[in-house]
C-alpha cells in the first residue's frame, strides 16, 4: 500500500502565516472533494484543532523529539490511511529545531526540515511578503540550497500588498526557478484570537473558530493553485503503519476498565493516539467535561490532559460534585494520570479557586512562560513508569506551584534544564507521584507533556492498574 502524497507547509520564520495557509489549504482541498489528512510538526496542541475543523477528521502531530525519528513514517501512514492527500504544517522556521546551548552546533532535531526529509515530501514555503522585493530571490536561493535532503517545491506569497508588489515577487521567484503556488492578499479579518500559549483553542473559540476556518478555506480556494499543489505532493514513506494494538501487545481477555478522559474547553491538549492506545490496551474510554459533568459510571482510571484551566477556574471550582468524586477516586488508589492542566485540577487551589485538593499545594498564574523539551528521568515508581525510566517530554505553561513536595507524594521527574539567563544548567525535580494517606500510589501528576506513542508501555501499565 502506497502512503498518501503530502506537502509540507513551512516558512522562513514564525509569524509568516503558516497556520492560515495550511488550514485554508486543508479546507479548500476538502471542499473540492479530497480526503485530507492534516498534521502539525512539533508538540503543538492548538493548530491541530483548527486543522481538524477544516479536514473533518483529527489533526495529528509529528515530533521526532517526543516519539523518535523511527516512528514518524509509521505514524504518518497511520494518520493518513484512506486519505487522498496529507497537509503537514511546520513549526517555527523551516530549519529551526531543538536547541542545546552546550553544543557547538545546534541540533535540527524536531525541525520541519527533518520531518519533510523523513516523509520524502516537498516543502511549500510561505513567505510573509511584507517588506520583500527583489531580494526575495536571495532568500529563496539560500533556503533551496541549504540542505540537499529538503526539496523546496514552490512558494506561497502571503500578505501581498498590491498587484505590482505581486509581480515583483513573482519575478524574484522565477529567477531562482521556484513556482508560485499562490498569492494571498493582506486581510486583517483572518486574525484568530491569541492567548498566552498561542491561539485560542478551536473548541474553546466555538462558532468564531468555525467562521475563521471557513474564511481561511475561502481565501485558499480563491488564491492558491490547488491543482499545482496536488501535482507537487509526494511521499516516500515505506514503513508499515503504526499499530496501537501491536504497540501495547496482547492484553487479558475479559472486562474492560472504564477510563474517564477529561475534555471540553478546559482540557484540549492531547493526542489522538492516546485514546487509541488506551483502547488497544483493553480500556473503554469515556470523554467527559469537568466544567459540567460528573465522572462516568464505573470509572476505574482517570486521565486529565493539558489545557487552559486558569481560564475556567471558576466553573471548574463550581462543579463540587465532580471534585468530590475525584478526591474519592484518588483516596481509593485508582490510577490518575494528569499533565499540566490536569496537575492544576488536582491541587488545593488555582489562583485562589478551590480545586480537587488531591495534592496539598497551590498554584498561581504568572507572567513567566516555561517552555521547552525536557530529557526527564522518573524519580519514583508510578502507575506509568519504573524509577529510572527515561522519557522525553515538553513543558508549556505560565503557572507555577507554590512548593515541590506535598504530604504523601514524591517527585515524578528529575532533569537538568538550561537556566533562563545563562548557559548553566539547574537541577529540577518536578511533579507528584503518590496518593492520599492509606491509598496506593495511584496519582502521577506533572507539568511535563509526553506523547503516548513514544511511551506505549506506560499506557498499557496504566490500563492494567485500572483493571486491577
Amino acid at each position: 500500500m502506497k502512503s498518501a502524497p503530502a506537502v509540507v507547509v513551512a516558512a522562513p520564520a514564525s509569524g509568516s502565516g503558516k497556520t492560515t495557509v495550511a488550514t485554508g489549504l486543508v479546507g479548500a482541498m476538502r471542499a473540492a472533494g479530497d480526503r485530507v489528512a492534516p498534521f502539525k510538526v512539533g508538540p503543538d496542541y492548538i493548530d491541530p484543532g483548527y486543522h481538524a475543523l477544516a479536514a473533518g477528521q483529527a489533526g495529528r502531530n509529528l515530533d521526532t523529539v517526543l516519539v523518535g525519528s523511527d516512528r514518524i513514517g509509521p505514524l504518518f501512514r497511520h494518520g493518513s490511511d484512506g486519505s487522498d492527500i496529507a497537509v503537514v504544517e511546520g513549526v517555527m522556521g523551516l530549519f529551526d529545531g531543538k536547541i542545546d546551548p552546550g553544543s557547538a552546533e545546534p541540533s535540527a532535531e524536531g525541525s520541519t526540515a527533518r520531518i519533510a526529509a523523513a516523509l520524502g515530501a516537498p516543502v511549500v514555503l510561505v513567505i510573509d511578503a511584507r517588506g520583500h522585493s527583489q531580494s526575495l530571490a536571495a532568500v529563496l536561493q539560500g533556503f533551496s540550497t541549504y540542505d540537499p535532503s529538503v526539496r523546496i517545491g514552490g512558494v506561497i506569497l502571503n500578505r501581498v500588498g498590491s498587484v505590482r508588489h505581486e509581480a515583483v515577487l513573482r519575478q524574484a521567484c522565477e529567477r531562482v526557478g521556484l513556482p508560485v503556488l499562490g498569492a494571498v492578499p493582506r486581510l486583517a479579518e483572518l486574525e484568530v484570537p491569541s492567548r498566552h500559549l498561542g491561539l485560542v483553542p478551536a473548541v474553546e473559540h466555538g462558532h468564531a473558530a468555525l467562521d475563521a476556518v471557513a474564511a481561511m478555506t475561502e481565501l485558499a480556494t480563491a488564491h492558491l493553485d490547488l491543482t499545482a499543489i496536488r501535482a507537487l505532493a509526494r511521499s516516500s514513506v515505506v514503513e508499515s503503519a503504526w499499530d496501537p494494538v501491536a504497540e501495547v501487545g496482547p492484553v487479558p481477555a475479559g472486562s474492560r476498565p472504564v477510563i474517564a478522559l477529561a475534555g471540553g474547553v478546559a482540557f484540549t491538549f492531547g493526542y489522538a493516539e492516546h485514546r487509541e492506545l488506551l483502547e488497544a490496551a483493553g480500556a473503554d474510554v469515556v470523554t467527559f467535561d469537568p466544567l459540567a459533568d460528573e465522572l462516568p459510571s464505573g470509572t476505574a482510571g482517570l486521565v486529565l490532559p493539558g489545557g487552559f484551566p486558569e481560564e475556567h477556574a471558576v466553573a471548574l471550582s463550581s462543579n463540587t460534585a465532580l471534585l468530590q468524586q475525584v478526591r474519592k477516586l484518588a483516596a481509593d488508589g485508582a490510577p490518575i494520570h494528569a499533565e499540566c492542566a490536569g496537575l492544576l485540577y488536582l491541587i488545593r487551589s488555582l489562583d485562589g479557586h478551590p480545586m480537587a485538593g488531591v495534592i496539598d499545594v497551590d498554584a498561581r498564574f504568572g507572567s513567566r512562560l516555561t517552555l521547552g523539551y525536557r530529557e526527564a528521568v522518573a524519580v519514583t515508581d508510578s502507575v506509568l513508569f519504573d524509577a529510572g525510566a527515561r522519557v522525553t517530554g515538553h513543558e508549556f505553561h505560565r503557572t507555577s506551584v507554590a512548593v515541590d513536595t506535598a504530604y504523601g507524594y514524591q517527585p515524578a521527574w528529575g532533569w537538568r534544564a538550561w537556566a533562563a539567563r545563562s548557559w548553566d544548567t539547574v537541577a529540577t525535580r518536578e511533579g507528584f507521584v503518590g496518593g492520599s494517606e492509606g491509598s496506593s500510589a495511584g496519582v502521577h501528576a506533572s507539568y511535563l507533556h509526553t506523547h503516548p506513542a513514544g511511551n506505549p508501555q506506560a499506557v498499557r501499565r496504566f490500563v492494567e492498574a485500572a483493571r486491577g
